[in-house]
């Protein structure tokens, strides 16, 4: 007997478990492209922020540097270092107002990274939970094969491992098919996790740098500013 005869002898609860297990493995796959798509968007922008990003603040043309954020608008370092850039250029021409410039920037970059998290981490939660039920989903088909298969026995009065062989093959195909739907999900949200923790350790190292720079900006030191072109990009 081959596996294309069990699933063809399989009986109507079985088949409903294998077509939740199907449509599971589209959701799946569906926020699995959605969420590369979005992360590459978003490495595509930074790198084309970055660089001029951080040339005009080197030369302290602050208002340069906003209207670049302003291009990129889908970039995670225009949310968060030109939203913070932006709130504090106006107090900074003020030396009275420039401790509140800095408290200002330092707010906004933790506002605006707390949004950023919540946005990228959307959908990756169905990913985990497809991981961790879809074995069991397919355990279930398992259990209701082989009860199944225990009743139509009974009723016949047949026995025998001849008789319960078939069965219990038969029910072991929606456990199969759980597997095959949870390990992709796994992977998958896995992968994009370690992605999005990685971006997160990256805005939050060039949002430091951002308000050391306006500090010693505010002390009437310019220093050499750097913004990681690579945010995003792994």
């Amino acid at each position: 007997m081959s596996i294309l005869d069990l699933v063809t002898r399989m009986g109507l609860l079985p088949w409903l478990v294998i077509l939740l297990l199907a449509a599971m493995n589209v959701l799946t796959l569906t926020v699995g492209f959605l969420k590369w798509r979005q992360l590459r968007a978003l490495r595509r922008s930074s790198r084309e922020l970055a660089p001029g990003f951080a040339r005009a603040l080197q030369e302290d043309r602050l208002t340069d540097a906003i209207a670049l954020a302003h291009e990129h608008p889908d970039s995670p370092l225009s949310r968060v270092l030109g939203e913070a850039l932006e709130r504090a250029t106006p107090l900074l021409g003020d030396p009275e107002l420039a401790d509140r410039a800095i408290e200002s920037a330092e707010r906004t970059v933790a506002r605006q990274q707390v949004l950023i998290a919540t946005e990228l981490k959307r959908r990756l939660s169905a990913l985990a939970t497809i991981g961790a039920t879809a074995p069991f989903v397919g355990l279930l088909g398992t259990v209701i094969g082989i009860t199944n298969s225990f009743v139509g026995i009974a009723s016949t009065g047949g026995g025998g491992i001849e008789a319960v062989a078939g069965g219990v093959g038969e029910a072991l195909v929606t456990t199969a098919v759980g597997l095959l739907v949870a390990i992709p999900a796994l992977w998958l949200y896995n992968y994009f996790i370690t992605r999005l923790e990685e971006l997160f350790s990256e805005l939050a190292f060039v949002s430091d740098e951002l308000i050391d720079w306006l500090s010693l900006r505010r002390a009437g030191v310019v220093l050499h500013y750097d913004t990681p072109a690579a945010v995003g990009a792994r």
